[in-house]
């Protein structure tokens, strides 16, 4: 069997482009924050009801698809599944890049991002938040190793472990973020144990979106070959996590429907939400799940990897489509502070709150997918994670 042979992207015009496009974003994203920074965040569409907006957003899709981006080099060396080994470098940087695009929108978002310093100098393991804290930088240094182990031909011998810890590591950082959710009592929406589990698998089926869609665009765009049965794993493994997603959200709103006490945010979002619920039906469950259905186990598009790519794009916006109904949905439902009790008072008690996405929060929001796909083509212009060729023999990928 011949040895992998991984190569730099080379330079040339269109890389050169993108990259333009990228900075260019990034920059809008960069003035959008100033604005937002220097009026004060009356300039958005939060209020002092709706206080985590569309930045949000992008900044947990992001952070939850960086975990799952590590998928393909945790299948390699966890599972001792060589096919993906090849692949493993660009996942574990692809991990990194979604992770620090998505904190950079989340430290942007804060209104007061020096406070920053406080949060990472002053502890309170009270708080969920804190833990992130431990759970986000944790990530990108044992990531970063396991890249390292990956590419020293000397330390390959320790990819397994590094791996391995990887793998544990990232499902805690999903669990945190989950947590954040499910530890939020107050919230009808979010307070559920079944939030860390669901937000795991959300992040298998994101991420992986994502990787899909780098892998075949870089290849594509540099005339190197992929094999057809590394498509039709990836596709299976692809159609496996969607069909999971939606078992999750299927128990989450199932578990709710149960409980009494969930009734009220159960009908917002299925029933009478407006926006929200054309958001959960349409943007979540017939664009991010049925549609992706069909073109992965479709009969006709078994084949096809323009349907692969149309359906990672899909859950792409199924994925951001969830967040929103859960994040902006979740608080837009107006705070039950006595159940079981009618409140009214001049303060808006019991009114849905309302909230719209404002032009400088979506800049702000994409200007973190561009830093995030900047940071991936970057590192695969100056390092050596792509493999050049990828065929496979006897099961065994080359």
């Amino acid at each position: 069997m011949q040895p992998t042979v991984f190569k730099e992207l080379q330079s040339s015009k269109g890389f050169w482009s993108i990259m333009a496009i990228l900075a260019l974003v990034i920059l809008l994203a960069a003035m959008a924050f100033y604005y937002m920074e220097h009026s004060g965040h009356w300039v958005t569409g939060m209020n002092n009801q709706v206080v985590w907006g569309t930045p949000h957003v992008f900044a947990i899709f992001l952070i939850v698809s960086a975990s799952g981006a590590l998928n393909i080099a945790s299948i390699s060396s966890v599972f001792d599944r060589k096919v993906y080994k090849p692949l493993s470098r660009m996942s574990a940087v692809l991990a990194i890049s979604l992770l620090a695009g998505g904190l950079a929108v989340l430290v942007l978002d804060l209104g007061r991002p020096d406070r920053l310093i406080v949060a990472m100098t002053e502890y309170n393991f009270k708080s969920i938040f804190a833990w992130n804290i431990y759970l986000y930088t944790g990530f990108f240094v044992i990531v970063l190793a396991y890249l390292w182990v990956m590419m020293e031909p000397a330390m390959n011998k320790y990819s397994k472990f590094a791996g391995t810890f990887a793998f544990i590591w990232r499902l805690a950082l999903t669990t945190g973020t989950g947590a954040i959710f499910g530890f939020i009592v107050a919230r009808q929406a979010f307070d559920a144990a079944l939030m860390a589990p669901m937000f795991i698998i959300m992040s298998f089926a994101f991420g992986q979106a994502i990787f899909m869609l780098l892998l075949y665009g870089i290849y594509k765009a540099c005339n190197r070959e992929l094999d057809e049965n590394l498509t039709r794993r990836l596709r299976r493994l692809f159609g496996v996590l969607i069909a999971a997603v939606f078992y999750f959200n299927l128990v989450f709103h199932l578990t709710n429907l149960y409980a009494t006490e969930h009734h009220g945010i159960e009908r917002f979002i299925l029933l009478e939400g407006g926006r929200y619920t054309a958001i959960f039906w349409i943007g979540q469950i017939l664009i991010g799940t049925v549609i992706p259905l069909i073109l992965v186990y479709g009969p006709k598009c078994r084949h096809s990897i323009k349907a692969l790519l149309t359906a990672s794009t899909l859950v792409i916006i199924g994925g951001l489509s969830q967040i929103y109904v859960l994040l902006i949905g979740g608080q837009a439902y107006p705070l039950v502070l006595f159940p079981g009790k009618e409140v009214s008072s001049t303060f808006s008690d019991g009114v849905v709150n309302s909230y719209t996405p404002s032009i400088p929060e979506v800049t702000l929001g994409i200007g973190g997918i561009a830093l995030a796909l900047a940071i991936f083509i970057f590192a695969a212009f100056v390092l050596r994670i792509a493999p050049e060729k990828i065929s496979f023999s006897n099961g065994e990928a080359k």
